[in-house]
């Protein structure tokens, strides 16, 4: 099978892109052949003044990279196009190239940007879902949601505006895939039907510690933070919890972003908590060998937490918020504790515990491992990713909607229309 990514990176390397190669290189292992057209944020910054002032307009329908990706799709005819982020610079005008091209089309939810103009459901510190469910975000433009910008954030709100109106995500797309059934509940709630969204949880491949098991949790010399240090991913409940902790535990945080020197400054004054900055995920992988348990205080809704399967894989427990998808992934008592997000006292509590019992918390560590392999493992995505492509090469996504006339997208989503993509064979 030939498969089309079409991805967006940010400046900075993210989540996404992390799956998106893992992805390849799954696909690649299993003898498909994947082609990608790729834009990246870092263009902006040789743009031109004119470049610039439509950059705006091309957020919502970027014809310069419709008209690339048409000559893509003619010259590479690929079976099916999967996208993982179109947010600048290709826009949801790409899924109306492949609809034209009988390319059908499946889109990876990696965050909320359907929902949120933020993409995060989350504004100073707290939940925010005032925008789910509306044809139009005003609210985003009212609290400068995205980037703390008026004009940024009407951007970004008329691109989900006119996209709702004309019904993009129900009549362009095949396939949806969540990476928790947390994020697949939200993106219901917000008006996609149940039946179009597919979830499939990101994975960690190949597998960094084959056979592994808990007995690096019972020796383990550190906890660890890995994450992007940014609003939401809740390390001053860490640093607050830390101080709670007095020193007596060692903590390593592992990752870099907007937040780092306040972060920093915050914790100078506190024992035994190191900076690392950003890793290689080698590095990553070596830094969680010598770990005892992961600690992941998110306060915002995560749709996925990578960094929690990676810990899994080498065996380590973790200590999660009891928020959205994380509590889903991480059993209490089972693979790792639970914590009340926000709640520094309780993470101390949670940590302190942890660091005190360490046969229990490596027996967690043995869960933790037989659910990487059992749910978070290349195997078992490889099958569930396939199943995906070739329910939608066959049509029986979109078949399901005549089966059931009444199972219609909600509010301002629309209906979706039957696939005039091409059955091709894997």
């Amino acid at each position: 099978m030939k498969i089309a990514f079409i991805h967006n990176s940010y400046m900075q390397q993210g989540g996404e892109d992390s799956v998106l190669n893992a992805e390849k290189r799954l696909l690649s292992a299993a003898g498909h052949t994947v082609v990608e057209y790729l834009r990246n944020n870092n263009e902006i910054s040789g743009y031109g003044a004119l470049a610039r002032a439509t950059l705006a307009p091309r957020s919502v329908w970027a014809w310069d990279s419709c008209r690339e990706l048409r000559a893509f799709l003619k010259s590479e005819q690929p079976h099916l196009a999967h996208f993982h982020n179109t947010f600048p610079l290709i826009s949801p005008a790409a899924y109306y190239a492949c609809r034209k091209a009988g390319v059908p089309v499946v889109q990876t939810l990696h965050n909320y940007r359907l929902l949120c103009p933020a993409a995060t459901l989350f504004r100073n510190r707290n939940l925010c879902e005032a925008c789910i469910g509306k044809a139009f975000p005003w609210e985003s433009i009212a609290h400068a949601c995205y980037r703390k910008s008026y004009t940024a954030s009407a951007t970004v709100a008329i691109l989900l505006g006119v996209h709702r109106a004309l019904r993009t995500w129900t009549t362009q797309v095949n396939a949806f895939i969540a990476p928790s059934e947390f994020t697949k509940e939200k993106f219901v709630q917000g008006g996609l039907s149940a039946w179009k969204i597919f979830i499939k949880p990101n994975f960690v491949f190949p597998d960094p510690c084959p056979g592994g098991c808990a007995h690096l949790a019972l020796h383990g010399e550190y906890a660890i933070f890995i994450g992007r240090l940014a609003e939401g991913k809740g390390v001053h409940t860490l640093l607050d919890a830390w101080k709670l902790l007095d020193g007596r535990i060692p903590l390593r945080i592992v990752g870099d972003g907007p937040l780092r020197k306040e972060l920093e400054a915050s914790a100078r004054k506190l024992k035994n908590v190191y900076f690392h900055g950003s890793m290689v995920q080698q590095k990553v992988f070596e830094t969680l060998k010598h770990a005892r348990f992961l600690v992941f205080p998110s306060e915002w809704y995560e749709p996925f937490g990578c960094a929690i399967i990676e810990s899994f894989a080498f065996g380590l427990p973790v200590i999660t918020s009891r928020r959205g998808a994380l509590q889903q992934m991480v059993e209490n008592h089972v693979s790792g504790l639970h914590f009340n997000p926000g709640d520094a006292q309780d993470l101390a509590a949670k940590v302190e515990w942890a660091w005190d019992h360490p046969k229990e918390m490596a027996a967690m560590g043995c869960h933790a491992r037989t659910k990487y392999e059992t749910k978070y493992s290349a195997p078992h995505n490889y099958d569930l990713l396939m199943d995906i492509y070739q329910r939608v090469l066959k049509g029986a996504v979109m078949q399901s909607v005549h089966a059931d006339p009444q199972k219609a997208d909600a509010k301002a989503w629309g209906a979706a229309p039957q696939s005039h993509g091409p059955e091709h064979p894997a």
